[in-house]
């Protein structure tokens, strides 16, 4: 059977839930966020994936997907790789989108970029590093990494452009799954958020 690749967004934190672009800097989970992490994790040891025994782990080294990870019971399996953090934003960190309209209007982050920060090329060949690394695994990988970086990765399984990046969205702590369909690279599960209504 062709390799799958799961993905695991990382829980809340106050710039998820603020709106701020949130790359390199370092912020932590919030309360929800960890919950989220928990639950998610539960799912992910339940049918069918039960414990996914035979996946290969890795993991954003940012300390908000790494304890995501932890707490959904995959830390002691998990390798850091740089390949999976978050864009860097460089003079947008922090921001939101409104912020960033107020100084650059009409600005959208997948045609122009940001300052100071990653290419939107750059970006695009750290996921297709990950899409091969996938790709070539003998088994289902699962990894645990940030909203953009994730879009970015579901493009390029895809054979898309990063700027199809732009039409999938990603809640924290969701799951997606990339898979395959007649033979051709195919989404399977996107943005599934079900695990987080649970008590």
């Amino acid at each position: 059977m062709a390799p799958r690749i799961l993905l695991a967004r990382h829980g809340q934190t106050e710039w998820s839930l603020s709106g701020k672009h949130t790359g390199r800097t370092d912020i932590p989970l919030l309360e929800e966020g960890r919950r989220g992490a928990k639950l998610l994790g539960e799912r992910l040891h339940r049918a069918p994936y039960d414990g996914l025994p035979d996946v290969e782990v890795r993991t954003s080294p940012l300390s908000r997907a790494r304890e995501t990870c932890e707490i959904a019971g995959f830390g002691d399996r998990a390798t850091p790789w740089d390949a999976l953090m978050e864009f860097d934003y460089g003079a947008y960190d922090g921001m939101t989108p409104a912020d960033i309209q107020a100084v650059r209007p009409g600005w959208f982050i997948w045609r122009d970029g940001v300052p100071e920060g990653e290419t939107l090329a750059q970006v695009a060949a750290r996921a297709d590093e990950v899409v091969e690394w996938a790709r070539s695994a003998d088994r289902d990988v699962l990894v645990f990494a940030h909203g953009h970086i994730l879009r970015v990765i579901g493009a390029r399984w895809l054979g898309l452009g990063i700027e199809f990046a732009a039409r999938i969205r990603l809640n924290p702590t969701s799951l997606s799954v990339l898979g395959w369909a007649y033979g051709e690279p195919a989404i399977e599960a996107w943005n599934e958020t079900g695990h987080l209504t649970q008590d």
